[in-house]
């Protein structure tokens, strides 16, 4: 009896990007969720130079688990010509991007595995382009009337020219605010103001990672998450909720990684399930009025008089031993394992679907 071959499923992570170890940290944990029977893994690591290197399996399961002490190996070079080779030996069936923040979840791989003509897990150019970006994901959701937190915008050339012209136009938000960059995850460059005199800094921080920021009015509000499968409808999970004990005040990345004691995940929330089913119609929403595919974990506000509000999105979420949404994959009843199993299926399933389209305005054949 002949068994059919293995898919073999690229593998990518680390980047250029200011999340470079925690993609890092995620690709452990799907690496180690690959079914060993249907999956071949292929191993490749962006360093922070933009090579792709060869790793290798044994040595990233035996990893750390603090992202202070991960790297990307020095490994062989990998050439983009082989991997994105169609009819080789070594040719790659599909592609699991790992690849949180910049370089990575903003559309601008996905564009390169659109070209190659490669499947690939998550979402597609557009949503990951709308999921990354702040600014653009929160104007289209407060045009589809899904609420959210008051926010400007402030881009480098203007607050450069004028900083304190620029800042006084956000005065209507009051204090305390956040600082964000527009493009960025993991909670980095993010600052809680509460002080005028400590907002010019806070913004300047913030643009170091990115030319676009926002300044984002704080919500008193408990902090919600909801993990998102696509499909037809999309699939959405229980409900989870992140009690912070941080000194920062927020979900700051010290407190999502460095510091064990700094959040405690409630697991599932408790929320009155009228809550729990209006929030998780959110999250599908949300996902769906931003283009979204394959997954999502959608981030919410819960206001003490039972007000919704949605955070963020994020297009590509962590796959660490703290992240969310594999959590709350299992707690509805999907093991990590058959949770990348689905996303690979979903990634190959659009593939279909798009090559059937038509290229052409002429007869069909």
């Amino acid at each position: 009896m002949t068994h059919p071959a293995k898919l073999r499923v690229a593998l990518l992570f680390g980047g250029q990007s200011a999340e470079h170890e925690i993609s890092i940290l995620s690709a452990r944990n799907v690496l180690a969720a690959l079914d060993p029977q249907r999956f071949e893994p292929v191993l490749i690591g962006i360093d922070r130079q933009g090579r792709w290197l060869r790793q290798d399996a044994a040595r990233l399961l035996e990893s750390a688990r603090d992202p202070r002490l991960v790297r990307i190996e020095n490994g062989p070079l990998v050439s983009k010509e082989t991997v994105f080779a169609h009819e080789t030996a070594a040719a790659i069936d599909v592609i699991f991007p790992v690849l949180h923040g910049t370089m990575g979840e903003d559309g601008t791989v996905q564009g390169l595995f659109e070209l190659a003509g490669i499947p690939y897990v998550g979402a597609g150019v557009l949503g990951s382009a709308i999921g990354m970006d702040k600014d653009v994901s929160k104007r289209l959701l407060r045009d589809a009337g899904i609420p959210i937190a008051a926010f400007h915008t402030l881009r480098r050339e203007r607050f450069e020219a004028d900083p304190a012209a620029t800042l006084s136009q956000v005065q209507d938000l009051g204090l305390p605010v956040f600082t964000k960059p527009a493009n960025a995850g993991s909670s980095i460059g993010v600052r809680k103001v509460s002080t005028p005199a400590d907002l010019e800094a806070a913004v300047r921080h913030a643009f170091q990672f990115d030319d676009k920021v926002l300044i984002e009015a704080a919500v008193t509000a408990r902090e919600i998450e909801l993990a998102v499968l696509g499909g037809t409808p999309p699939a959405v999970s229980v409900a989870g909720e992140i009690v912070v004990r941080h000194a920062d005040g927020f979900y700051s990345y010290d407190a999502k990684y460095l510091d064990e004691s700094g959040a405690r995940l409630e697991l599932p929330a408790h929320l009155a399930p009228e809550v729990l089913k209006r929030a998780q119609a959110l999250a599908v929403r949300t996902f769906e009025v931003l283009e979204c595919e394959g997954m999502a974990r959608v981030d919410l506000f819960l206001e003490p008089d039972g007000t919704l509000r949605v955070n963020e999105i994020n297009t590509l979420p962590g796959f660490t031993a703290i992240s969310m949404y594999p959590k709350l994959w299992e707690l509805s009843g999907i093991a990590p394992r058959a949770l990348v199993t689905r996303l690979i299926d979903l990634a190959l399933a659009r593939s279909r679907r798009r090559a059937a389209l038509r290229r052409s305005a002429g007869s069909p054949e």
